[in-house]
């Protein structure tokens, strides 16, 4: 029994939920508007400020996805009322990161610059030349964007130079001077 499909989603006052036929639930509030289908044999119902996603049976895939639609929808109800964001430290001498337009240009140590371009629904904030903060309103996007600016120079494990999340440990070794 999915303990997480169970729990029925509250509304709040400035977000407005639609479901069309084709079970395609489209969230819209005050920081924008977000759209995904989800299984069609489920059906989701809105009722008295509250949003409910029921499975047609219990069969095992049913079960399995119950949690997961429930919390898709959760997630779209938060970015569109207070959004998401991720924060990038970067380590290194010489690193650093800029804003070119609506760009993010990062210079890593290679031979040439990095430009990421922002998706739809993200955007990016240099508040100082190490540190990148990504955020949006799709909490998928904000976290792949993210991981895929870290995928340029993951944090190694013997100086800690690279790219990490705030708060993230990274677990360093000795070297091969240390005894």
């Amino acid at each position: 029994m999915s303990r997480i499909g169970l729990m029925p989603i509250e509304i709040p006052e400035k977000v407005e939920i639609s479901v069309d036929e084709k079970n395609i639930v489209k969230v819209k509030g005050p920081k924008g508007e977000l759209e995904k289908q989800i299984g069609p044999s489920f059906e989701v119902k809105i009722e008295d400020g509250t949003l409910s996603v029921i499975r047609p049976d219990e069969t095992k895939e049913n079960r399995s996805k119950h949690g997961l639609y429930r919390s898709l929808i959760a997630n779209m109800v938060e970015g569109v009322t207070q959004g998401y964001s991720k924060k990038l430290q970067i380590v290194g001498t010489g690193y650093r990161a800029q804003m070119k337009g609506n760009d993010l240009l990062l210079n890593l140590g290679f031979s040439h610059d990095i430009t990421v371009k922002p998706e739809e629904n993200v955007s990016f904030e240099v508040p100082d030349a190490l540190t990148i903060i990504v955020s949006g309103i799709d909490k998928e996007a904000v976290g792949r964007i993210a991981a895929n600016i870290r995928d340029f120079r993951l944090p190694e494990p013997y100086k800690g130079k690279g790219i990490h999340y705030e708060g993230e440990h990274i677990r360093r070794k000795e070297g091969k001077t240390g005894k």
